[in-house]
């Protein structure tokens, strides 16, 4: 993939592939930044205020994380905020090698390094490495990758209003909801049996630990556990099956 973007790096992007790619940017735009509203609802559900909310949708950016940290703060108040904040930086860690897969290709610098070191997350990453031209994975990175951010921020906007609206959340269940929506986001991505087993792990974990310690130390513990299981060497047998399961 890296040869066929080198080689095209210095040819004029086709019209028709430049508005393939936009109508691709702009589409995983409006699908992703549309659940935004659920992570404003959730967000005041979970005792943040509006600007708080708002600040976290523009500032750490990645939706994973934002589930996980309301999701520990719901749980435990203020109090759990390291933990918060430690569970939601561990779940993060995946975009910084994003970066390190798109430094190169983008070739940025600068203040514009910054920006897009802001908007590396899944979708961004996912529709700029999809693309056989170099031109166009950087337009595909850019359309995702701001789209995303604009739409998701306006509708965390929306849900934090429309949470506030709501009045006590345990009445419609929004106390519930933030795990609900952290889970949903997970389960598309168990697609081998190491990762169902690694899932499955990390569950036992959290649940067993979490009448016994504070709220946030049960994900950060489970998180630990599911990296050193996934770092862990496996078997020849265990690496035929995945070889398997990939082709």
């Amino acid at each position: 993939m890296t040869a066929v973007h080198e080689k095209s790096a210095g040819t004029r992007l086709d019209p028709v592939l430049r508005r393939q790619v936009w109508r691709q940017g702009l589409s995983v735009g409006v699908a992703t930044g549309a659940y935004g509203i659920s992570f404003g609802a959730l967000a005041v559900a979970a005792g943040l205020n509006l600007w708080q909310t708002q600040a976290l949708s523009a500032l750490m950016f990645t939706g994973g994380s934002q589930f996980a940290f309301i999701g520990i703060v719901g749980g435990g108040g203020l109090g759990a905020t390291p933990a918060a904040i430690a569970a939601s930086s561990m779940l993060g860690i995946r975009n910084g090698l994003y970066a390190l897969e798109l430094t190169q290709l983008l070739g940025v610098t600068r203040l514009r390094r910054l920006a897009a070191a802001h908007v590396t997350i899944d979708e961004s990453t996912a529709v700029a490495v999809s693309q056989g031209d170099v031109r166009a994975a950087r337009l595909g990175f850019w359309v995702t990758g701001l789209s995303v951010f604009v739409l998701w921020n306006l509708m965390t906007l929306a849900g934090a209003l429309v949470g506030n609206a709501l009045g006590d959340p345990k009445q419609w269940g929004l106390d519930g909801a933030a795990c609900a929506a952290f889970t949903a986001l997970l389960w598309p991505r168990l697609k081998s049996r190491d990762a169902v087993g690694i899932a499955v792990l990390a569950a036992v974990i959290a649940i067993g630990l979490s009448p016994a310690v504070p709220a946030g130390v049960p994900v950060i513990a489970a998180a630990a556990a599911a990296l050193l299981a996934w770092r862990a060497p496996r078997t020849a047998a265990g690496q035929a099956r995945t070889e398997e399961t990939q082709s």
